[in-house]
């Protein structure tokens, strides 16, 4: 698997034509990583500095849940603070990328198996700008986000991501935030750096169907045992994970990296899915 140094050695292996973007999953973990310097905010930083320079993100996060689907088409969207308890420095973090409503309707237009709706109210939340902003400090690039629709199964989401396909051709990173493995309800803070024999197994057992690529194995996911079902106690936080192989090519070879368990039940286990020059 992956480490930090090894994404730094991805520029040279990346094609530089600037044809194809890859698609990335992060696990993102806790919000504070957005402030904190530590080795997932720095392998943010790093594929910042090594991906060719996008025109455009577009980030699928596990903290929007819509029934439908929308797209940011504001101009500038808000930086959204949507949790709590955490230290005041977090709350004061502001994010001002642009948004590009011209880039939503083409979004639009692209999606034709659902009728996706432009949305003015949302903005980036948490699983986008607390990993954006260590990729593109400046904040210059523009960063929408397309909601997930919580009534829909894995397999519609995996299907409707085929459709933003095009989109790689065209200098936009797909970015899906989320985590593989993800049960707040049993966190356990004396395991900071350690996960349950159950999370372990299951992280396993997602990267074996992600090296192997056995798609339908991970949209069927509730097929996969009993560590599985620990793992994804409800289906938000996985979610992205499907719109990334959704965005899988044939061509497209996949990278591991951040490969952690912690406190118990989260993993930050991330992918880098693109073609690579060997």
């Amino acid at each position: 698997m992956s480490t930090l140094s090894d994404l730094r050695l991805l520029k040279d292996r990346l094609p530089n034509n600037g044809t194809v973007m890859p698609v990335l999953f992060l696990g993102h973990g806790s919000p504070m990583n957005g402030i904190e310097d530590n080795e997932f905010s720095q392998s943010w930083q790093t594929l910042g500095h090594t991906l060719s320079k996008p025109k455009a993100v577009i980030v699928i996060s596990a903290h929007w849940l819509t029934a439908g689907t929308r797209i940011t088409a504001m101009d500038y969207p808000q930086t959204i603070h949507d949790f709590g308890g955490f230290p005041k420095a977090l709350f004061d973090v502001q994010y001002p990328a642009p948004g590009s409503p011209i880039l939503a309707n083409e979004m639009m237009s692209l999606i034709r198996s659902t009728q996706v709706e432009p949305d003015h109210d949302w903005g980036l939340d948490h699983g986008a700008w607390t990993i954006v902003r260590h990729m593109y400090p400046d904040a210059s690039i523009p960063v929408l986000q397309l909601s997930i629709d919580y009534t829909k199964p894995a397999s519609y989401h995996y299907e409707l991501a085929k459709e933003l396909g095009e989109l790689r051709k065209r200098g936009v990173l797909l970015l899906t935030s989320g985590n593989m493995v993800h049960n707040l309800r049993i966190i356990n803070w004396n395991l900071p750096v350690s996960g349950y024999d159950w999370a372990i197994e299951s992280n396993e057992i997602f990267k074996k169907h992600l090296l192997d690529g056995n798609h339908k194995g991970l949209i069927e996911y509730e097929r996969l045992g009993s560590a599985v079902r620990m793992a994804i106690p409800t289906p938000e936080h996985y979610l992205p994970l499907i719109y990334a192989i959704g965005l899988q090519e044939k061509v497209d070879a996949v990278t591991i990296f951040n490969d952690k368990t912690l406190m118990g039940s989260i993993s930050m286990t991330s992918l880098l899915i693109g073609q690579l020059i060997t």
